[in-house]
């Protein structure tokens, strides 16, 4: 045999050698995944049968403490806390050592919590949850969407979780009924669609809110606006201009609402509308109404145009509407333009123009037939700002632009912007770099700030 031949021979030894131990390598990976599989079904057996017992021996007096809103929640919590740890006590053989600390949070979250995803909601750096179906669960950290661990068992068990969340707030969702709108305890927004109209079965959208509510000096702090342009919105709120916040979904719409409701006097009443209540305004005179879907026989229903025209009546000195979607437009319109100064809203709009137009869309689904220019008319008279709040593709959220409404040449609404954010680039780790900058142009509106009481330093509009 030559030189050569004898390290061909050598080699495919060699090669055999790696392959069988890469075989061997995944075979024992594989027989580890099985173990691990195996051991979280025998898992989930456990915990199954436990929280069966737990519910199936809960006294009765307990079981209305739960359902109970005026009941001590902490007397409850640590009632249910001591079924659980006597529950899994009393199964020492069937849980092993390790566990239980995580199967007594685990059940006590499936009785009193929303099951897998309790933690997720305890997570401060978690903003939304996305749960697509029992088996595929996505959060979003940082403005960038992360795929969970986490799992519901099946269908039924996420069915069991939306019912507890509708049902708190009167709200209720079945194939005749596959869709809702609800909200938590904590004022975290959430959507749900069940089959037949989701082909994956039950979708929820959680919309986290923070327990400590952003200030525009942390949105400031965040990089999401100026001072100046923060100084000029304060001013524009105590001096009882109109304001619309435009932007896309998830831009941060609300969030810049309740900052700039923040500035509202202490001495002014003040009615919210939204269709679910998100709004967190800590003013001490405020009405918060809520819109009420129609119960099962289709009967029932309070709109948000209903609420808005119902608001006129209760003296309100500010009207704000969590967000503006159809004919409620026209009502907010008119509210603007019959003494009630300084009211605000949200509406869907990619830029400050797209806004305006779609108030004339909004005002024609209302039903009334009105022409075009009376239409524009209302707008240009209604609305003094218009802020557009954008979401970057870092995750980021900014206020892209404060424009002012100026009034009407023709058949066209004028406005002109006070403020921008312009983008130069981005750096090493994709984070979007710009700077906000003021356009130079003094706003028709700085004499209706001064007379109404609110102060705007004139040195931001100097270039």
């Amino acid at each position: 045999m030559t030189l050569v031949e004898r390290l061909n021979k050598k080699n495919k030894n060699k090669s055999i050698t790696a392959v069988e131990a890469a075989n061997k390598n995944d075979s024992k990976a594989g027989s580890i995944d099985a173990a691990v599989s195996v051991r979280e079904e025998a898992y989930q057996a456990v915990k199954s049968q436990i929280h069966g017992h737990i519910i199936d021996n809960m006294p009765e007096d307990l079981k209305r403490a739960m359902n109970n809103p005026y009941a001590d929640k902490r007397e409850v919590n640590r009632l249910v806390e001591k079924m659980c740890s006597e529950a899994v006590q009393d199964n020492p053989f069937a849980v092993p050592l390790g566990d239980r600390e995580r199967l007594i949070d685990e059940l006590v979250s499936e009785i009193l919590g929303l099951g897998p995803i309790e933690p997720l909601l305890k997570d401060e750096s978690v903003t939304e949850i996305m749960v697509n179906g029992p088996f595929s669960i996505y959060v979003e950290r940082s403005g960038r969407l992360v795929k969970t661990a986490v799992k519901f068992r099946d269908n039924d068990h996420l069915m069991h979780v939306i019912d507890r969340i509708v049902s708190a707030v009167g709200r209720r969702v079945d194939e005749s009924s596959p869709l809702v709108d609800a909200r938590l305890a904590d004022g975290s927004r959430v959507n749900v669609i069940i089959p037949p109209l989701s082909l994956i079965g039950p979708i929820v959208t959680i919309r986290k809110f923070a327990k400590d509510a952003l200030t525009v000096e942390r949105l400031i702090e965040y990089g999401s606006l100026s001072k100046d342009m923060a100084e000029f919105l304060k001013g524009a709120v105590q001096g009882r201009l109109n304001i619309v916040v435009s932007g896309g979904t998830g831009s941060g719409k609300t969030t810049l609402l309740n900052c700039l409701s923040s500035f509202i006097p202490e001495t002014e009443r003040i009615v919210t509308i939204e269709d679910s209540a998100e709004l967190q305004l800590h003013q001490e005179h405020l009405i918060s109404l809520e819109t009420r879907p129609a119960n099962i026989e289709g009967e029932g229903q309070i709109s948000m145009r209903d609420l808005v025209r119902n608001a006129l009546r209760m003296r309100p000195d500010r009207i704000v509407v969590g967000e503006v979607r159809t004919g409620e437009a026209l009502d907010m319109l008119q509210a603007m333009n019959t003494g009630h100064d300084g009211s605000m809203t949200t509406a869907h709009a990619n830029t400050a123009r797209d806004l305006l137009s779609r108030l004339e869309t909004m005002v024609l689904m209302s039903g009334m037939d009105l022409p075009l220019r009376a239409i524009r008319s209302q707008v240009s008279s209604a609305v003094d700002i218009v802020v557009q709040i954008s979401r970057f593709r870092d995750g980021s959220r900014k206020v892209t632009n404060i424009s002012e409404v100026t009034g009407m040449e023709g058949e066209i609404i004028t406005m002109q912007d006070l403020f921008n954010f312009k983008q130069t680039g981005t750096d090493e780790e994709g984070k979007i770099i710009g700077e906000f900058k003021s356009t130079g142009i003094r706003p028709y509106c700085l004499e209706k700030i001064q007379l109404n009481g609110g102060k705007v330093n004139p040195d931001i509009y100097n270039i």
